[in-house]
């Protein structure tokens, strides 16, 4: 059976998103082990709250390490809402400079818009050839954020011996003021800043195309 883990460092809404994959048919453990979350078929790593104490708490159960070393072997991570937003290089939430992962080229700041957080159900701009909105590109789905990244490059992960690939797809989504990243692919890595996992049919169907990548 395929196995997911998802990934508990103490900042993920992690029960809804573990009842998700379950109802469709996954093995899905919720875990900090290193070692499972390494030979799971695919890791989740979920996120809420602000971007630096998810980095301190992602770091203190070597969550860091276990992103990395799934994708230099090319094994899908999904990272979801704050999951999704400490994959890029750097974050300013509360005024608060913090490094993040790295993977992707751009910051997370906060959205330019009379009324934040941005909450509830919204559509998304697909690019031809997403493997995540496949079939549910004209769809909604459900967010909750303050910050997001209004710009994404192809990180050089070169130093630390990881190869995503060239192609690089980016769903985007307006609001307010700002166009930010919804979703982002790169070879094994995928991220979202919705919860799909709280986005009906549509989050079901995004997480059976990722799943289907394994």
């Amino acid at each position: 059976m395929t196995s997911v883990v998802v990934f508990d460092y103490g900042f993920g809404n992690v029960r809804s998103m573990v009842r998700a994959l379950a109802n469709l048919g996954v093995d899905t453990t919720l875990t900090s082990s290193y070692r499972q979350a390494l030979e799971a078929d695919g890791l989740v790593v979920p996120g809420v709250g602000a971007f630096a104490a998810c980095m301190s708490g992602l770091k203190q159960v070597s969550g860091d390490r276990v992103i990395l070393d799934r994708l230099r072997a090319g094994r899908p991570v999904l990272g979801v809402c704050v999951g999704e937003q400490i994959m890029f290089a750097h974050g300013t939430e509360h005024g608060e400079p913090c490094d993040g992962l790295g993977l992707i080229d751009g910051s997370v700041d906060l959205l330019d818009a009379d009324v934040v957080p941005h909450m509830g159900w919204d559509t998304v701009d697909a690019p031809s050839g997403s493997t995540l909105l496949h079939g549910v590109e004209g769809e909604r789905f459900y967010f909750v954020h303050s910050y997001a990244a209004t710009a994404a490059r192809p990180a050089d992960l070169t130093a630390e011996q990881v190869d995503l690939g060239p192609d690089e797809h980016i769903t985007w989504c307006d609001y307010g003021r700002s166009r930010f990243v919804a979703a982002y692919e790169r070879g094994p890595l995928f991220a979202t800043q919705f919860h799909p996992e709280k986005s009906a049919e549509a989050g079901a169907q995004l997480l059976r195309n990722w799943i289907a990548t394994f």
